[in-house]
This record gives structure tokens, sequence and C-alpha cells, in this order.
């Protein structure tokens, strides 16, 4: 298990990206996974249990997303500069099918991709994910903090405006996804709607949702074994879950 960062030019910009398990041996027969973190965190925030679990079977990828971490800052951050980000690492990685996962921000990422280019996901778990509805009252457009953060702020500004006006399409595109999506919820400690992530897995056509109540908005850090189970079980289409 190696705690290098890796880079690549993807789209234009810097992408930076840890890896784990076996991606360089012929040991990890299992479809590559891939991690998108949350809004303010990087690819660092997701070891734990779920890439211990995951990383004996297959080879493991956790890219900072464009604002955060070791990647770059452009100033420019739709969903579909992401999502398009996402594409061109995968190509230029050699990863034509891929298990996605996605928390929060990551997880809205990967219910995009997962419809523009059904064919490149093979499974899709979305954490947490909010529903892309227009908010009432909209959320606030906050200015930069004095100290800066350890991401470009900006993305929590342009994130806030395509909550409050999100693409009328959004829905539309989740039908578009194939692949077998868990979304999971945190339950009452969570500050989404969790009804709103049950109607996100009912619009996908095969999709599911499961609460790991007490995960709040974090479950893959505050229910770490049971997140890794449950995502394990889906993986190997055990139908049993929670």
């Amino acid at each position: 298990m190696s705690d290098e960062v890796r880079t690549v030019r993807a789209n234009g910009i810097r992408i930076a990206y840890r890896t784990w398990g076996a991606q360089e041996t012929d040991s990890a027969d299992g479809t590559p996974v891939v991690l998108l973190h949350c809004l303010g965190e990087d690819g660092e925030d997701w070891r734990g249990p779920l890439i211990a679990q995951l990383a004996a079977a297959h080879p493991v990828y956790a890219p900072d997303l464009r604002g955060h971490g070791g990647s770059d800052r452009p100033g420019r951050y739709a969903m579909e500069d992401y999502s398009e980000d996402l594409r061109c690492f995968l190509d230029l990685l050699g990863l034509e099918r891929i298990v996605l996962v996605g928390h929060s921000l990551g997880s809205v990422i990967a219910g995009i991709f997962a419809g523009r280019h059904p064919e490149r996901v093979e499974h899709l778990v979305l954490e947490e994910t909010a529903a892309m509805l227009p908010l009432d009252p909209p959320r606030e457009i906050p200015e930069p903090p004095p100290e800066a953060p350890q991401f470009d702020f900006e993305v929590r500004r342009q994130w806030n405006r395509q909550r409050n006006e999100p693409d009328p399409l959004w829905w539309e595109r989740l039908r578009a996804i194939t692949a077998p999506t868990l979304v999971v919820g945190g339950g009452s400690g969570s500050h989404l709607p969790q009804e709103d992530m049950a109607a996100v897995a009912r619009h996908v056509p095969d999709g599911t949702f499961v609460t790991l109540d007490g995960g709040g908005h974090m479950v893959h850090e505050q229910r770490p074994l049971e997140f890794a189970a449950t995502v394990r079980a889906f993986l190997a289409g055990e139908t049993r879950l929670r």
C-alpha cells in the first residue's frame, strides 16, 4: 500500500491522486475502484477500512478533485468540468471500466459521470448524495474567510450557486445510469433529507437506498466498518443490505 501522491495532467489541469492495491502487479483482478471525496477534503479522506478491504481485490484510485489537495485550482468548478476531469483521468490511466464511489460533492459528480458515460461504470456508490433540487431558502454565497482554507474557497461559492439553481436535466440524466447503484444515507444525524436520497435511488433504473443510522453526513468516517461491509456486499451482488 503506497503513500505516494502521483500527478497526471488531465483536461488541461494537474490532478493529484493516491493509489492502493495491486495496480502494478497481476494479483488484483477486480475492477478498478475510483473514489471521489467531498467538498473541502482530498483523496486522503478515504483512508481507512474501505481502502483496506477493497485494495485486497481491486486497484483503488483516489484523485484530489480540482480545487482541492494537490490538484490545480483553475477557478472554474462546474459539475461538468469535474465530470470531464474524471473522464480524462481515466483515459490517461487506461481505466476503461470502473467501480465509482462518491461522497457528497463527489457523489453528485459520480452520478453525472455515470449518466454521461454509462458504459464505463460497472457499479456506482453514492454516499450522502445531494438531490439537485432548487433550494428554498437558497444557500448564501459566502465571502472567502480571512484565513485561506485547505482548498480553493471558490469551489464552495460555485457549488452553492449550482445547488441553488441546479441543472433541470439532472434528474433525467439519472435515468441514463445503467450501473447497479447503491445510495447510502447516514440517517437522522445528516443535514441532508434522507427522503431525497431515497428519491435519487428510485430515479436510477437499478438503484437501492440503504441507511446506516448514526453515520450522519460522514458515513465512511462515523460508521467505517459498516460502510465498508455494505459496499463490499453490494459489489458482491448480495441483496441483504440494510
